[in-house]
């Protein structure tokens, strides 16, 4: 007669004692357990490599200083440096930095602004896939222009009263197609970073 787990006064299993109810059967709940042990250690070492993995490339591409203010963050890729010397020339340069142009004023927007924008930015520039120069896509012109019309909001707010102009001076005025939503940074295009 052997031995059955259920005469044990603790589970000896719990601490990798194998036990049989019969000779030459093992336990059915023993191949569970190492099962689940190869999946944790499994799962353990990929995590940890993943991980390992995505701290260095944290620290070898400083992403901490895309966590701060500093206008240089941005010029740690070789593709801003046009727009970082446009800024230092720039009427704003003394009273906005990138961040309060290209980002929303809220804290949340701000950081998944940033979030966002560094996931992109990553992979374009590791992927060698963007257009030089640099562009600015849809989202980060919308809240850029939504950035502009937060600051301005006193001169936006009479220039609003009056909401279409014409997409070209020539276009004839009764032309609906030819008008258009005022844009701040279609007309200050180089405001922020002068051209």
């Amino acid at each position: 007669m052997g031995l059955k787990t259920s005469d044990l006064s603790f589970p000896l299993a719990d601490f990798g004692v194998r036990i049989y109810t019969h000779p030459g059967k093992r336990n059915e709940g023993d191949s569970r357990v190492k099962r689940w042990a190869l999946i944790a250690v499994f799962l353990g070492i990929s995590f940890g490599v993943a991980g390992g993995l995505g701290l260095y490339t944290f620290y070898y591409a400083e992403g901490a200083s895309y966590l701060s203010n500093d206008p240089a963050a941005c010029m740690n890729c070789h593709v801003m440096r046009e727009q970082f010397d446009g800024w230092t020339k720039s009427s704003h340069k003394h009273v906005a930095s990138c961040n309060d142009c290209h980002t929303p004023h809220d804290f949340f927007g701000k950081y998944m602004t940033k979030a966002i924008n560094g996931y992109y930015h990553s992979l374009a520039f590791t992927t060698g896939n963007f257009h030089e120069p640099i562009r600015i896509n849809a989202r980060n012109l919308r809240v850029t222009e939504s950035t502009c019309r937060s600051c301005h909001a006193d001169i936006v707010n009479a220039i609003d009263a009056h909401p279409l102009i014409p997409a070209e001076p020539t276009a004839a005025a009764a032309d609906p197609a030819a008008w258009q939503s005022i844009s701040c940074v279609r007309c200050h295009a180089s405001v922020g970073h002068l051209h």
